[in-house]
């Protein structure tokens, strides 16, 4: 059914969405059929754009996809503080299920604080880091004149492909208590998360930078600070619960 007039601002349309709030011209009554074909399948599962097509474009086409987004193609793309939050939201239950804790599988006093802050603030301390990591990649490749702003929009993007790779090891810890698995486990995700870092970057910055020595060089720069960065953040967490968090 097509109105003449938006059902939503009320403005007069003569094509497929209102030209005033964007709101289809179609619409329908509610049906059990329509509900869960179109609202519930459609909605969650289509992949031409949302969480999942965003989820597809950060394995495939990581800095090209974000980029692009950033330069103004959105329609597609979730929300990147959604799209963060339910992959820690996914994290978070998956690490429910785990046979065994992180202080059994690592140095019981370098995670022992961590562990208790990840599980009463992990939004907090998983967005601490972005700041700093923005910061960063503003100055190492500020002749991309990306301003601060969307450099702290492409590292909340980036590290949402880090968390999805982290979900490999509490996936690996609830199929197995087995620690020196789970501590080669480790070890790949954390040599994974630094090529995808370096990929992310290569590709999001290769149309600013005509000298492919030098970005190769800088891509590697940050990838490096990004993991030392990341781990002294850890120290200073764990150090944190230790002393206030009982």
């Amino acid at each position: 059914m097509t109105n003449e007039y938006c059902l939503n601002c009320e403005q007069k349309i003569a094509e497929n969405f209102c030209s005033n709030c964007g709101q289809s011209t179609h619409t329908h009554r509610y049906s059990l059929q329509h509900f869960f074909v179109h609202d519930f399948i459609h909605g969650i599962f289509h992949f031409d754009s949302g969480f999942f097509y965003t989820i597809k474009e950060l394995f495939t086409r990581p800095g090209h996809s974000i980029r692009e987004f950033i330069q103004g193609k959105r329609v597609k793309h979730f929300n990147f503080f959604a799209t963060v939050i339910i992959l820690l939201t996914i994290n978070y239950f998956l690490s429910k299920w785990t046979k065994t804790e992180l202080t059994e599988v690592f140095n019981k006093e370098s995670v022992s604080g961590l562990s208790k802050v990840i599980k009463g603030y992990s939004k907090f301390a998983t967005f601490l880091v972005i700041p700093i990591n923005a910061l960063l990649s503003f100055f190492i490749f500020r002749k991309s004149q990306q301003n601060y702003t969307e450099n702290l929009v492409l590292n909340i993007y980036l590290l949402s492909g880090i968390i999805s790779f982290r979900a490999f090891l509490y996936l690996t810890m609830i199929a197995t208590n087995d620690v020196e698995v789970i501590r080669t486990i480790n070890l790949i995700v954390v040599f994974l998360i630094f090529a995808y870092t370096a990929i992310f970057f290569y590709q999001y910055f290769s149309v600013y930078s005509s000298n492919r020595v030098v970005l190769i060089l800088r891509v590697l720069l940050i990838s490096v600070l990004f993991i030392i960065i990341k781990q002294g953040m850890n120290n200073l967490i764990n150090e944190i619960g230790i002393r206030y968090l009982h």
